[in-house]
């Protein structure tokens, strides 16, 4: 698979999720009513990432690393502000609560007929401010998303 660009990627948002202890799988996904967050400018950052466990051992004079907790990270997704926009209006609506939602990445990546690599997760709503700026500038809707789960991989397929 060649690199692709982040262009014409699109982000969905779904129902709130519960979360057990096994990390989440596709089929964990099916079944849910996806709806886009449009007028996106910026997905930022999103994946696992281990919590250092150090221990100084006095007899060796050497510090020893272990991994500890895992954590998917926070993900800041930026937006141009549209009032009218059905995913907006469930950011703003999920910020509101305490629960995780399902949501879905895809990717402009699906090779000729084939379809799109995918990542879908379960994250908490916490925040949704409007950034405003000067004059020359589009008003943006900043989302941060508490990412709660395992990030799920599909990969772009051949048809």
């Amino acid at each position: 698979m060649p690199i692709f660009a982040t262009a014409g990627a699109k982000l969905y948002i779904g129902g709130a999720i519960s979360l057990a202890d096994d990390d989440l799988e596709d089929t964990d996904f099916s079944g849910e009513t996806w709806v886009e967050i449009k007028e996106l400018e910026s997905l930022g950052s999103l994946g696992d990432t281990a919590q250092e466990i150090a221990f100084d051992a006095i007899g060796t004079r050497r510090t020893k690393r272990l991994k500890g907790q895992r954590s998917a990270g926070t993900m800041e997704v930026v937006c141009g502000i549209d009032y009218a926009d059905a995913g907006q209006i469930a950011v703003h609506t999920a910020e509101k609560t305490d629960d995780n939602y399902a949501f879905r990445l895809v990717f402009d990546d699906a090779p000729e007929g084939g379809t799109a690599s995918e990542r879908m997760f379960a994250a908490i709503v916490g925040g949704a401010s409007e950034q405003f700026d000067s004059a020359n500038n589009v008003m943006k809707l900043n989302a941060t998303l508490w990412v709660n789960s395992n990030v799920v991989r599909v990969d772009a397929a051949e048809a």
